[in-house]
């Protein structure tokens, strides 16, 4: 299951020789980031590289995982590929299409039957071309990775915007779509713009109620869910190696919500300790040997505003508790200040579920942390006011909490133990009353809060928060309890206090699991037979998208002006939606029904030029496609914030949309975009995005002539017959313009196998 250690040994020698040859290139010393970067580089040390935030280089990550939601995507890319096996090495982990309503056994036993072809699928797809399966239940993509893949100095992609959880370990690890996964699992280099660099220096320790999340949580707030776009983040100081392993994990998970590239951290005594704990002693042996190598040069960190694009400094000691929300993740609000927060804006006090785990916080420190507090609440004759649920990262991890009788506590307060897998954070849960509407509060450990993501309901307040913070607030019942300070009444009616949580690290007696839900591929596949019926619902073999037939884009419709925060989620939405991943003619009916629609603010409902009447987006869509007209989709700042799916952009792609035109874009979102042979585009002049009007027909005046540097021109004709020429920046460099030629990336490959 683990990495071949001569595979790291080849690793480490690589980056010993190209970090101290760009040592000398540069004249200077080097951040941790750019070590890993530059000893990725796929073409050896070249000076391009060096420029920060400017030029697109190409790198060669040492794996690849997926999750079975995107993996499906994913694997039907590459198996257009018409390649024989992947180049390297590559996991699938089923996490995503388990529901959670009743509890594990039951939840996991209805996916395995409502999801059977999908995971069918993706073991006989990973079988055949030497990947790694996951099976369902084995646990959540990260945790599974950090447990047995990750380690100090690698760099690895995943399908998931939260591959970067692996970044507490050490690497660079870091979201794309599935295609850019496909480009590598084929052989090929992996493109990314070489990325600025944000430092954040820790000192201090936590204590008390302060746990790691809060440290993202505090640079969310600092930052906002844009301020890391286009950074890699990397902490040190005394607060970083006073941290547990699984602590840095959490802190690098929620960096997605930041927007940043990836986050790490330096290698140091807790990672050895984690790779001990889980059977890698021998990464360990190896890594100590380049030790140096694997965190930044001591004066990087003796002076970080000489090295890093920005810097940001937190005091551990002094950081207090925070709950972030509701609706975005980087709105954040110490606990000592939720009560005047709350009630200033209206925020329903009354909490009325506490939910643990994801692949942000379900570590064996998170659920012993927080079952410290669940048992305090027991022994203390405490009655929880709200419902309670957990998710364990992993099998093993479940095993373990089971056998050390953490399971038993949570249980005590009728909490749901239920599948290891994403579950709620991901909208997979089946919460009675959701459909209702009503407004109401939950907190949770998660990552992302967006509006409807993890019940549907656009009413439900979440917060996010630690582990042991949504212990309290359960048991309390309330938004505005301060455990630091505020008591709660037993049911002898006296007031008793929560002490502060307590948890090990790491198991005393070890790890443990029976059945880790691990499937290796077949030594060769080349007989294994991957079958895709034509009339499944689920699954759907690609047809190649057209190519670009060298003339400018001419008569194209507008189908929407997104109005505000358009993410992943407003775009192609997940929950019930996520069966459908593998098929995308049945998926592409989610398209942008979350978006805002900033002519009539409405959702889902956006006006057919060619009948003048109002209707579903992807309802219209499909009509200008039926009648060969092109659309476009205008959008607001950070457009593509949130998740990895490539869905978003493979959606409009497929409904005839040729061009999205934006004040902004997520990272990920953009690179999806140029890969399924889109124009991804941003105003030069941002004021413009008012002249678009709802019946315009728009016309490319200079594509034919589309070049590296040079921006475009579109006319936009209006109903009256008046025009507005609007000039649209873009980053392409040649290799993504000849996707866009190619009709694909995808295309591309294929044309070269």
């Amino acid at each position: 299951m683990a990495f071949d250690i001569e595979m790291i040994q080849k690793v480490y020698a690589n980056m010993a020789s190209r970090v101290d040859a760009a040592r000398k290139i540069v004249g200077r010393p080097l951040t941790l980031t750019e070590k890993i970067l530059y000893s990725h580089l796929w073409d050896g040390i070249a000076k391009q590289a060096y420029g920060r935030g400017v030029d697109y280089v190409d790198f060669a990550p040492d794996r690849v995982a997926c999750q079975d939601a995107t993996a499906q995507m994913a694997l039907l890319q590459f198996m257009h590929a018409g390649k024989k096996t992947v180049a390297v090495p590559t996991t699938v982990h089923c996490d995503h299409l388990i529901q959670a309503k009743v509890g594990a056994s039951t939840d996991l036993a209805v996916a395995n039957t409502q999801s059977k072809e999908v995971f069918d699928f993706l073991s006989s797809v990973s079988n055949k071309y030497g990947i790694g399966f996951w099976k369902p239940g084995s646990g959540i993509i990260h945790q599974i990775v950090l447990e047995n893949y990750a380690f100090p100095g690698g760099m690895m992609i995943g399908t998931d915007s939260h591959t970067v959880n692996a970044g507490g370990l050490g690497m660079l690890a870091i979201g794309v779509g599935g295609a850019d996964a496909v480009d590598v699992m084929s052989g090929m280099s992996w493109e990314l713009k070489f990325p600025k660099l944000i430092g954040v220096k820790l000192t201090g320790k936590l204590s008390g109620w302060t746990a790691p999340k809060d440290v993202i949580l505090k640079v969310a707030d600092i930052l906002t869910v844009k301020g890391g776009t286009g950074a890699v983040v990397e902490y040190f100081g005394e607060g970083a190696t006073n941290m547990s392993c699984t602590g840095k994990g959490t802190i690098c998970n929620m960096g997605a919500e930041i927007g940043a590239t990836t986050s790490t951290f330096g290698y140091d005594d807790s990672m050895r300790r984690y790779l001990a704990a889980t059977g890698r002693q021998d990464v360990v042996d190896t890594a100590d040997k380049v030790a140096s190598y694997l965190t930044a040069d001591a004066e990087v960190y003796a002076n970080p505003e000489q090295y890093f694009d920005q810097l940001i400094e937190i005091n551990l000691s002094e950081l207090e508790p925070h709950i972030n929300g509701p609706f975005t993740p980087d709105r954040g609000t110490p606990v000592s200040k939720m009560k005047a927060e709350a009630e200033a804006n209206g925020w329903p006090l009354k909490v009325e579920w506490g939910l643990i785990g994801s692949c942000t916080n379900s570590s064996y420190e998170d659920m012993a942390r927080a079952a410290s507090i669940v048992n305090q609440a027991v022994e203390l004759g405490i009655t929880p006011k709200a419902e309670f649920g957990i998710n364990p990262g992993s099998e093993q991890i479940r095993y373990t909490i089971e056998r050390d009788g953490i399971i038993a506590t949570f249980e005590k307060m009728g909490t749901k133990v239920f599948t290891n897998a994403c579950g709620p954070c991901i909208g997979q849960w089946d919460r009675a009353g959701a459909d209702k509407g009503e407004k109401n509060t939950i907190v949770h450990s998660f990552n992302r809060n967006f509006s409807k993501r993890a019940d549907g309901n656009p009413n439900t307040h979440a917060f996010v928060t630690s582990p042991e913070m949504v212990a309290a607030l359960a048991i309390s019942g309330r938004l505005d309890f301060n455990p630091l300070t505020d008591t709660l009444i037993n049911d002898k009616g006296e007031e008793v206090r929560l002490s502060t949580p307590y948890g090990d690290e790491l198991p005393s007696r070890g790890f443990d699991v029976e059945d880790a839900g691990f499937q290796p591929p077949a030594e060769d596949g080349t007989g294994v037979e991957v079958v895709v019926s034509p009339t499944s619902d689920r699954l759907q073999l690609l047809a190649p998208f057209e190519a670009w037939d060298g003339k400018n884009i001419v008569d194209a419709k507008l189908l929407i002006k997104a109005y505000g925060k358009c993410t992943t989620d407003h775009i192609s939405m997940a929950g019930p939606w996520l069966r459908y991943r593998g098929h995308l003619d049945n998926i592409s009916n989610n398209m942008l029904i979350g978006a805002v629609n900033a002519y009539n603010q409405n959702t889902n409902s956006v006006k057919n030029q060619l009948t003048g009447v109002y209707d579903a987006v992807p309802a219209v869509a499909r009509a200008y496609k039926a009648a060969g007209i092109p659309s476009i989709v205008v959008g607001d700042h950070n457009y593509g914030e949130g998740s990895s799916r490539e869905h978003a952009a493979m959606e409009p792609r497929f409904l005839g949309v040729k061009a999205v035109l934006v004040k902004s874009f997520a990272r990920i979102h953009e690179t999806n975009l140029k890969k399924q042979g889109m124009l991804a585009l941003t105003f030069a002049n941002e004021t413009d995005y008012d002249k678009i009007q709802e019946d315009d027909t728009i016309n490319f005046v200079d594509l034919v002539d589309f070049a590296p540097g040079k921006p475009l021109t579109l006319e936009f004709v209006h109903a009256d017959g008046s025009k507005d020429k609007v000039v649209a920046n873009h980053t392409y460099n040649e290799s993504q313009i000849a996707w866009f030629v190619a009709g694909s990336a995808l295309n591309l490959i294929a044309a070269q196998v």
